[in-house]
């Protein structure tokens, strides 16, 4: 038990162990609320354990942190030179190339932490929960992963006690402020309006059904739960791979937030798009395709069309998709949204390891349209 200045923490492993009233009154009005998580919770997400660290000032609730624990091998994703300079690596130490790190955040979306800002120490007290936690369940590295600008002072004090602060993938986002959606593409490069225009020519040559659910039959979610497997295995930066419970579980707890956009060609389901979407924000979560129809009719660009002129309708601000694919996010004009991970090593001994390894594995290194961004 963690006490300071009145402070007290608590670590549970499911979230409805606290009341969500509770919970939402110092978390964050964000798509990973309080119903998101307990959806994790009872979706038999196996990938993750998961933790929740709740702080308590003279009894009452004044911080709480979602977190995991995850086994990540770094070098699964490397090539070329970097991978001759991974395997010298592992000759030395095995095992620091397969990292058991105890995270503050969620395996998906951008971190958040919740916290009174009328009570002080409330990060130092769920990072020394962290790190009790960590000792326990024998994680060498304990991290805060994909945190925004607006966590900067708050977590200042970490890079006085040991944190690395590095770059994470961006996060993207497109503010919605056009008339149509012929109005959004004037503002788009000539090029790019020509080809995004040529490839929508394409697709309308082929009877495209769209529908909006929320949510799915048996039937709907199998073939969906298919297409989301699909596009993991295409993904050359995966992480999570979440349950086909948590499809129908997200229905369930947050019927309101939930929308299954789903695209068939003469029956059959070619597309999805997964969003969450509160507070005038759309969040585009997971999509799938069945690449061959994908391909020949562009239906990235279909499903972008659909969302975006739902968007409009609804009156939505913001149209975010999240991490990775940047190359037509850039051409489509969305902005790149830094965010940040903090990591640490327990032991002195491997923060210097740690720190080279960091300089290394950049995402950057490895996704040539990051480079691009940040020299933009």
């Amino acid at each position: 038990m963690f006490k300071k200045n009145h402070l007290q923490t608590q670590v549970i492993t499911k979230i409805k162990e606290v009341p969500a009233d509770e919970w939402n009154k110092i978390f964050p009005k964000v798509h990973e609320n309080y119903y998101f998580l307990k959806t994790l919770d009872e979706s038999k997400f196996d990938q993750f354990p998961f933790y929740y660290i709740l702080v308590y000032e003279h009894k009452q609730l004044v911080g709480c942190a979602p977190c995991f624990l995850v086994n990540y091998s770094l070098d699964t994703s490397i090539n070329g030179p970097l991978r001759r300079v991974t395997n010298a690596i592992k000759k030395i130490f095995p095992n620091l190339l397969s990292l058991k790190a105890l995270v503050c955040g969620i395996p998906m979306g951008q971190g958040q932490i919740g916290h009174n800002p009328s009570s002080q120490g409330i990060v130092e007290a769920i990072k020394q929960r962290m790190e009790e936690l960590a000792q326990e369940i024998r994680a060498p590295i304990i991290a805060f992963k994909d945190f925004d600008d607006s966590y900067e002072r708050l977590f200042y004090p970490l890079l006085k006690d040991g944190f690395l602060k590095i770059d994470s993938l961006p996060m993207t986002c497109l503010e919605i402020n056009s008339a149509n959606f012929e109005d959004y593409l004037k503002t788009l490069s000539s090029a790019t309006r020509y080809d995004l225009r040529r490839k929508l020519k394409k697709a309308s040559g082929i009877k495209i059904e769209s529908s909006l659910e929320s949510s799915l039959s048996q039937e709907t979610l199998d073939e969906v739960y298919a297409l989301y497997l699909q596009a993991v295995e295409t993904h050359d930066m995966g992480f999570e791979i979440v349950p086909k419970d948590f499809f129908r579980r997200i229905s369930l707890n947050m019927p309101q937030e939930t929308k299954f956009f789903l695209f068939r060609i003469n029956g059959k389901l070619a597309a999805f798009v997964f969003c969450l979407v509160s507070e005038n924000v759309l969040l585009d979560y997971y999509l799938g395709f069945d690449y061959i129809p994908a391909h020949e009719y562009h239906l990235y660009f279909v499903k972008f069309k659909e969302v975006y002129n739902w968007c409009l309708k609804n009156n939505i601000k913001v149209y975010g998709m999240g991490a990775t694919g940047y190359e037509p996010k850039r051409r489509l004009k969305f902005d790149f949204k830094p965010v940040y991970l903090y990591i640490k090593a327990r032991h002195a001994l491997m923060r210097p390891v740690i720190k080279c390894l960091c300089a290394l594995l950049k995402f950057e290194n490895f996704d040539p349209e990051l480079k691009r961004w940040k020299k933009s």
